[in-house]
């Protein structure tokens, strides 16, 4: 009777153990093959038709009678412009989930520390001067990764809470900017210059080249390794500096380093694709929901659902309508409200 007794008090432990982790293979294996599906089925949506076999005889190292179009279509347009939706919004929800993190806060987006604003400015200047648009990118890039140099040094000279100040500081920081912005906008040209600075800062892959690509691998790549390498540390910064550095954590060293990588992976995608908000604030909830708080598991999905979302939203950019809207309306129409039921379901399982 003891050994039955045992058996029926552990059976239930195990089954639901069971249940437990087939759910998270469940979850896995859906959060590694929708962005792959999507990816393939995103050269297939367009303007100008390419049918599924065209694609693979394009992608496939193989002699084939396709026009040059098509190959025009799928290599130069199409696949430069999916990895980007893919990189950027893998890199925004990223860094936003990163800064969450760090700052205690499920409020904080990446732009939080002026970084998208002082991208914008540098864009504004490049396209105020008639740059090229490689020129555009180094600009923007540059310009975000010294609002938040400033922001950092700022915060440090300012007495009181060191995380409060840095926030306030990326306030002030990017509320400078956005007047500098301003300023480029009355200064420009309003037939040629004010209309591209403007469509500019609505976010927008329309122009994105593999030369844009290359640009950004180093900072993505560093970014990327890095925070998913010290993601295990995030969960005991999310706990508070007091308990982290009893558990010898070096709370402001690696809050610096996390800083750093989240910069480089907004102010990489900022540079490409224009500033695209509410990404890097919806997306890290939404991926609570779905893998829990503990950053081991929330970062690597916040790369697959971010890379999903921007991709799904930027092939309805494209599409959906008779001329293409910039990808920062769609994201805010869609993000406001489901930011708001996330609200009122308590943050998206934020802890």
């Amino acid at each position: 009777m003891g050994n039955e007794s045992i058996e029926e008090t552990i059976s239930p432990t195990l089954e639901m153990n069971g249940k437990k982790t087939n759910r998270e293979r469940s979850t896995v294996i859906l959060l590694i093959f929708l962005p792959i599906v999507l990816f393939f089925a995103s050269f297939l949506i367009g303007r100008y038709p390419v049918s599924p076999l065209d694609v693979m005889m394009a992608i496939l190292p193989v002699k084939s009678n396709l026009s040059p179009e098509i190959y025009t279509v799928v290599w130069n347009i199409r696949l430069p412009r999916i990895l980007a939706a893919m990189v950027v919004g893998a890199s925004l929800s990223m860094a936003g989930a990163s800064f969450q993190g760090t700052f205690k806060n499920p409020l904080v987006s990446p732009d939080i520390l002026g970084v998208s604003a002082g991208a914008g400015f540098g864009a504004a200047i490049a396209i105020l001067l008639n740059s090229s648009p490689l020129v555009l990118q180094i600009m923007a890039f540059s310009f975000g990764l010294i609002a938040v140099s400033l922001t950092y040094f700022i915060s440090r000279r300012l007495r009181g809470n060191a995380i409060l100040m840095m926030v306030l500081g990326g306030m002030a920081m990017g509320a400078m900017f956005t007047a500098f912005i301003s300023c480029i906008k009355y200064l420009a040209d309003p037939n040629n210059q004010l209309p591209e600075i403007v469509y500019w800062l609505m976010g927008s892959l329309n122009n994105v080249t593999g030369s844009n690509l290359i640009m950004i691998l180093f900072p993505v790549v560093v970014g990327f390794t890095i925070l998913l390498l010290v993601r295990w540390k995030l969960n005991l910064l999310s706990m508070g500096d007091e308990e982290a550095k009893a558990l010898g954590i070096d709370t402001e060293k690696l809050r610096i380093i996390v800083i750093a990588c989240c910069t480089l992976l907004t102010a990489a995608a900022v540079s490409i694709s224009g500033i695209i908000g509410w990404l890097g604030l919806v997306i890290p909830h939404i991926c609570r929901i779905i893998v829990g708080p503990d950053h081991r598991k929330l970062l690597p999905a916040t790369i697959s659902v971010g890379a999903f979302f921007l991709l799904f939203i930027d092939d309805i950019c494209r599409t959906a309508f008779p001329v293409e809207i910039p990808l920062g309306i769609l994201t805010a129409i869609i993000g406001a409200p489901f930011f708001i039921y996330l609200l009122r379901k308590g943050y998206g399982g934020w802890s």
